[in-house]
């Protein structure tokens, strides 16, 4: 007799081996993913990353000191000036006749005085020039220095900046010398008349101004975005020209508040412009913003809450500015082209992070060949 029941039906066996594959993934995952996010978080410390850099300059809106139409532009848009060319006119007409009309003034007070008129003109005529000069000539000569200091220029150009400024200081002082003489030939009560005083400083302003009509570039630079032409109407005051100071930039990253912790001034940077693929730079970390702009602030009145319905708030990112050699950046590097940035932020002993950023800045400079 049989003892295997006739209806049952045999289960195949469970095969606890197959799921081991499963399991081993799994854990795999979860370990290469907690590795990622502890090499995430640590590199936000020790290397921190910023692809939204940008390269900034000293850039300066030229305005007319009076108000009148252009009649004349005498640079191109991208064109290079030099500290004390001129750049535009301003129809001089009418201040060629308030010159006049205070010239008329003075000897109508000078006659009332019984004072010598072409004595007193030609003085004030020769301070004001040599006034005029002097200040052009402490600019240029300072901004010739600080380029020598930088090794932009050699050191004869400072010898001849120095003795361009004493020249220009004696001629002023001659000047005065000359003015005071005349003054003393009128006398005391004559150089004392508060009538005389105020003719000749009406003189002198309307000589400033007629001199004014030419605008003058005051540092060496490179013309950006001209839209100036002929029959536009200048008003005082007003920015009609931009130029890209030539004393150079700097470049300038946001990092999030997270980011900033190890970061200090001196720390090496690496540096990749989008203008040349493929190419590494080196600087070092200048300074830190001490502070940004969160909107809240009204001055005078009362705080501005901001609404806000997210979850989580955006993290505030902090200007961190880079400092690098002129004669190490791009050729065609631009104000305002796009920088990314590695802030080395151990102090160069970072080890296998700072190793693992480099590569991944090589990587990621090397794809700005496609985009």
């Amino acid at each position: 007799m049989s003892t295997k029941s006739s209806g049952s039906v045999a289960l195949p066996p469970v095969e606890t081996g197959s799921r081991k594959p499963a399991l081993v993934t799994g854990i795999g995952v979860v370990v290469l993913l907690s590795c990622l996010v502890g090499w995430y978080a640590a590199a936000d410390r020790w290397t921190p990353y910023s692809g939204t850099g940008a390269v900034a300059g000293y850039v300066a809106q030229v305005a007319p000191q009076v108000s009148g139409p252009v009649t004349e532009v005498l640079v191109e848009d991208n064109s290079r000036v030099t500290a004390g060319s001129p750049l535009f006119r301003i129809d001089p007409t009418l201040f060629e006749l308030a010159v006049r009309q205070m010239e008329a003034e003075l000897a109508q007070t000078l006659q009332a005085t019984s004072a010598g008129v072409a004595g007193i003109a030609a003085a004030e005529a020769q301070v004001a020039q040599a006034n005029a000069a002097l200040q052009n000539t402490r600019a240029v000569s300072s901004r010739t220095l600080q380029l020598v200091e930088r090794g932009v220029y050699p050191q004869a150009r400072a010898d001849d900046a120095r003795g361009d400024l004493r020249t220009a200081e004696a001629a002023s002082r001659a000047a005065e010398a000359q003015r005071d003489q005349a003054a003393r030939q009128l006398g005391s009560a004559n150089s004392d008349n508060p009538q005389l005083v105020a003719a000749t400083a009406r003189l002198q302003k309307a000589r400033t101004d007629l001199l004014n009509t030419t605008v003058l570039a005051a540092t060496d630079g490179v013309v950006t975005n001209l839209s100036l032409t002929v029959g536009q109407y200048a008003a005082a005051g007003q920015p009609l020209l931009t130029v890209i100071d030539s004393r150079g930039g700097w470049l300038v990253a946001d990092y999030r508040e997270n980011q900033l912790r190890n970061i200090d001034a001196g720390d090496p940077v690496e540096i990749a412009f989008d203008v040349a693929p493929g190419h590494i730079f080196r600087g070092r970390v200048q300074s830190l913003a001490w502070g940004i702009d969160t909107g809240r602030l009204s001055s005078g009145g009362l705080a501005q809450p901001q609404a806000n319905t997210r979850w989580f708030e955006p993290a505030r990112r902090v200007p961190v500015r880079i400092e690098m050699a002129l004669d190490e950046a791009p050729p065609k590097v631009r104000i305002g082209a796009k920088v990314s940035l590695v802030v080395n932020a151990d102090g160069g002993n970072a080890g296998l992070l700072w190793w693992i950023a480099q590569g991944l800045m090589r990587a990621s400079t090397l794809l700005s060949y496609l985009y």
